[in-house]
């Protein structure tokens, strides 16, 4: 059986204890936490803020209303082609959207016939 060397009292001399040794400096390892962050609050910010709809395709028509489509998340928005603008909410259904006009319209209308009345 091998015997493990005992140093006792002797001193062991490191790169640090010589003078006359150029030290080597320790490289800096800041690039990877920074990145880390950063991908991080890019994830966070994109997670909390989603899509701006910034790319919106040329208008569609479907089953009598035209619509855009995002092109970077798919979401659809109603569009008006008497006035060229896209209005009411993001939905990722076409039906809800025509649901939601189809709605807004008879609100507008049961609005209009009380006005009258009065």
């Amino acid at each position: 059986m091998m015997e493990m060397p005992r140093y006792g009292d002797a001193t062991i001399m490191t790169d640090a204890a010589d003078p006359e040794r150029p030290q080597k400096l320790k490289k800096s390892s800041w690039w990877w936490p920074g990145i880390m962050a950063t991908s991080l609050a890019g994830v966070a910010v994109a997670a909390l803020r989603g899509c701006w709809h910034g790319r919106m395709g040329w208008p569609v028509a479907a089953r009598g209303y035209s619509y855009q489509v995002c092109l970077s998340c798919g979401a659809m928005r109603l569009f008006d082609e008497k006035t060229f603008n896209a209005f009411g909410p993001f939905r990722y259904d076409v039906n809800e959207l025509i649901d939601w006009e189809k709605s807004t319209k008879s609100r507008s209308r049961s609005e209009e016939e009380s006005q009258r009345q009065t």
